[in-house]
């Protein structure tokens, strides 16, 4: 109700009520009369007083909204809470953040807007929620309504009184509960994707590494995505941590969920088939994306003695007491680890020299690996997973691992 018409009712109700005051007083002959009505004008008063209060009080109205009554688990549930006041509404503020997660649901939030229509302020929320269990759920909120008034806001500007915060009267308002009915799905992963994977071409040399992405676009709750993990025998095999770019949407999450691979290996291999079974609540079933298995011809590379000084070649074939060997898969190929003496630094000029002389990120790979596999090898990671592209930045890199 506007406060204008409020005030206008206000103000006849006021003055029939003291008209009637006035008879009571001056015109009734009984006086048991006079004093009953005398006692009802007076009740009257007191409630059309605290009516005032009431009406002037409610200057604003709450509306809230679902897009669903019924949802899977991990399907997104749009809510809307709207405040319309009945005018700009400059004094007061809201207080309502009920974002977090507990054991039934989670909850996001999409948008938060304040803007003025026609003289009235409209301030909305928009959240997502995802339910975790089965069963009725309930959105049962709380929003703290805080007004203050002119003076308050102009003792802060002006400094007086030594307030540096604005003083607020408060009341708690309890919001209209929304409920859910929520059933089960099929799967964690519940929404509407698309399974991408991007190789190199199936043809490459020993220890050259072999590229793949596997990318999932869609909508829904990326979350449950879980890497992929490859075990393919004699094959070393470099895997980055998943990558998400998704933004929240009315629909839920939207976007795309990258992971990238490296394969090494001297001989043929193949990469299986890569799935992707997620739960589509629109049509109500479960349904499947694959992509084939690929094979992978591996041709004749590099050979270990070329990369290697002459002298470390040789030593790498010596039967001392304290020589023991261990597969170290590294670039997919076995690595001799020998315990000798220190190395004298003429040969530490000379792996400097041949590190410099590499003329590809590969070849530099198999230096290093063939150098001391362990303590390259998350450099060597970073190579084969394009985070390092630049030949030169890779040699200056190296350079100062060798003197450390």
């Amino acid at each position: 109700m506007k406060k204008n018409l409020g005030k206008f009712l206000l103000d006849f109700l006021q003055n029939s009520l003291f008209r009637l005051l006035h008879f009571v007083r001056n015109d009734c002959h009984c006086e048991e009369e006079r004093r009953s009505n005398l006692i009802f004008a007076r009740s009257l008063l007191v409630f059309l007083a605290l009516w005032h209060v009431e009406l002037f009080a409610s200057t604003y109205l709450w509306h809230v909204e679902t897009d669903k009554k019924s949802a899977f688990v991990n399907e997104p549930i749009y809510l809307k809470y709207s405040c319309e006041f009945s005018d700009r509404a400059e004094l007061y503020a809201i207080d309502f953040n009920p974002v977090g997660e507990n054991e039934k649901y989670s909850l996001k939030l999409l948008s938060q807007n304040t803007k003025v229509i026609d003289g009235k302020k409209i301030v909305s929320y928009e959240f997502i929620a995802f339910a975790k269990k089965v069963g009725a759920l309930e959105f049962e909120f709380e929003a703290l309504m805080k007004e203050t008034n002119k003076d308050s806001i102009e003792n802060r500007n002006l400094g007086r009184d030594n307030m540096d915060h604005v003083e607020y009267s408060t009341v708690t308002l309890r919001q209209e509960i929304l409920s859910v009915d929520v059933l089960e799905s099929a799967s964690d992963l519940v929404g509407s994707f698309v399974l991408e994977v991007k190789k190199d071409e199936p043809k490459i040399k020993a220890h050259e590494p072999f590229h793949m992405e596997i990318i999932v676009k869609g909508e829904g709750n990326f979350e449950a995505l879980k890497a992929y993990d490859f075990n393919i025998s004699g094959v070393k095999i470099f895997s980055q941590k998943p990558i998400e770019n998704i933004t929240l949407t009315k629909d839920g999450f939207s976007g795309v969920w990258s992971q990238k691979f490296a394969f090494v290996s001297e001989k043929d291999f193949e990469i299986p088939q890569i799935f992707l079974h997620y739960f589509d609540a629109k049509e109500q079933k479960i349904k499947e994306m694959k992509q084939d298995a690929l094979s992978v011809q591996v041709s004749e590379g590099f050979v270990k003695e070329e990369l290697l000084d002459a002298d470390e070649a040789q030593m790498s074939f010596l039967k001392l007491d304290y020589l023991y060997y261990f597969l170290t898969f590294i670039t997919g190929f076995l690595v001799a680890k020998i315990k000798i003496r220190k190395r004298v630094p003429h040969a530490i000029d000379a792996f400097a020299e041949k590190v410099q002389n590499a003329k590809s990120l590969e070849e530099l790979c198999m230096i290093l690996v063939l150098k001391d596999a362990q303590k390259y090898s998350d450099f060597v990671l970073k190579i084969e997973t394009k985070e390092i592209t630049s030949l030169k930045i890779a040699k200056e890199i190296v350079a100062l691992l060798i003197v450390h």
